[in-house]
């Protein structure tokens, strides 16, 4: 069963802190996004093992967008 990261506001990319196969805990730090003119981190809200990364740095993405899934 897939967990996903998603955010509820959009945004853009700034920095990727995981990649595909690593291992996160809950509350970790997965990356960087920028809204409104902020950097915020993205943390995980589940345990996994990153299976996909949906996302590229520098892209633009919108409100509940996957952007890793977990599994």
């Amino acid at each position: 069963m897939s967990k996903i990261v998603s955010v509820p506001m959009e945004g853009k990319v700034v920095k990727i802190n995981v990649k595909v196969g690593d291992s996160v805990q809950p509350d970790q730090e997965v990356m960087i996004m920028e809204a409104m003119k902020m950097e915020m981190p993205v943390s995980a809200e589940h345990s996994g093992v990153v299976k996909t990364i949906n996302v590229t740095v520098g892209q633009t993405f919108a409100p509940d967008t996957a952007l890793i899934e977990l599994e």
